[in-house]
């Protein structure tokens, strides 16, 4: 069975397209930095905080890497609507994929608290440096530094999970391939215009991750 290419009835949707990859990068924004938050604040109950607290944060890590994200986003947006929490589609994804990615950051975190310098840690203290102080002053940049390139990865990996999103009928850029796919009928022209669109993303990600960590931290990060 012969196929013919006919690029023609999809390039007009090309726009509509690339504002579903702009919706794609904010989901991925959102997601990575709140989960980069919960990461910091977990990775520093690990490292400081009392039993109990460590317990609950390994309970969570647990779970969140234990389990798939489809499912964890299944339960927040139809299991939370049954205790009066109703979330629209796209709040339920970003919240479920900011938890999901927070479990994984906070073990890359953990990693770095663990890779300080016993001297540093003195230092803070000598200097009299409260909790708070030293981690943002003394562990987060060295956090930044040491642990830029997993970090930068694990955005690239968020950019690639918004995909998910399509599932909840949220516009992103897979969403929006299915529905010009419904309309036009041509699936190997729009899931191949979306698959380059989403290695141009990706790079450019890349490189701009590359450029922000070289002038923010002086870390040699490559882009491949």
């Amino acid at each position: 069975m012969s196929y013919t290419l006919i690029y023609s009835q999809v390039s007009g949707h090309i726009p509509y397209l690339l504002a579903g990859a702009w919706l794609t990068l904010q989901l991925a924004c959102i997601s990575f930095f709140i989960g980069w938050g919960i990461g910091l604040v977990n990775a520093a109950v690990l490292a400081y905080g009392p039993r109990p607290a460590r317990m609950a944060v390994r309970a969570y890590v647990t779970f969140f890497i234990n389990t798939p994200l489809l499912v964890q986003i299944f339960f927040i947006f139809f299991v939370l609507p049954d205790m009066g929490i109703l979330l629209s589609p796209y709040a339920a994804v970003a919240i479920g994929m900011s938890l999901n990615a927070g479990a994984y950051l906070t073990e890359i975190q953990r990693a770095g608290f663990g890779s300080l310098r016993r001297a540093e840690m003195d230092a803070a203290a000598a200097m009299g440096f409260s909790l708070v102080q030293t981690i943002w002053y003394v562990v987060l940049p060295h956090i930044a530094k040491a642990l830029y390139p997993p970090l930068a990865n694990q955005f690239i990996i968020q950019v690639m999970t918004t995909s998910i999103a399509a599932i909840f009928a949220v516009e992103e850029l897979t969403g929006r391939a299915y529905n010009v796919n419904s309309l036009t009928f041509r699936a190997l022209e729009v899931f191949s215009i979306t698959a380059v669109i989403y290695i141009a993303l990706t790079i450019l990600c890349s490189l701009a991750l590359a450029l922000l960590g070289r002038w923010l931290f002086r870390v040699n990060a490559k882009v491949f």
